[in-house]
């Protein structure tokens, strides 16, 4: 596996995986809380990009890592702090929540 397929995984995969339950590690949220509150994954973690460094010590540094946020953006930097910071088990959601919530809706069809 090459490194972009290591640290990235396709809304529509992603969107696969998580309705099986076939994820092997946490969803971490990016977004803001008001964000949160319109539209959120069950079981997801909410760690605003802004207070991601101080809340570090509630993630473990072993555990898979997904990270999401409203179209990728955010989430890029939340992954790459997180590498920087010692975890080796980070996976960005690419195109965010909005691209994800297209193939979770579509598949409840």
């Amino acid at each position: 596996m090459d490194s972009q397929e290591q640290y990235h995984i396709s809304p529509e995969m992603f969107a696969r995986r998580y309705r099986k339950g076939e994820l092997d590690g946490i969803i971490l949220d990016v977004r803001e809380p008001e964000e949160w509150e319109v539209d959120h994954l069950d079981g997801a973690v909410l760690i605003p990009l802004q207070h991601l460094p101080h809340r570090l010590h509630e993630l473990e540094r072993d555990q898979k890592v997904y990270v999401l946020c409203a179209h990728g953006i955010r989430s890029i930097y939340a992954a790459n702090f997180l590498l920087s910071q010692g975890f080796r088990r980070v996976v960005n959601v690419d195109d965010g929540m909005a691209a994800v919530r297209l193939y979770l809706d579509a598949d409840a069809d």
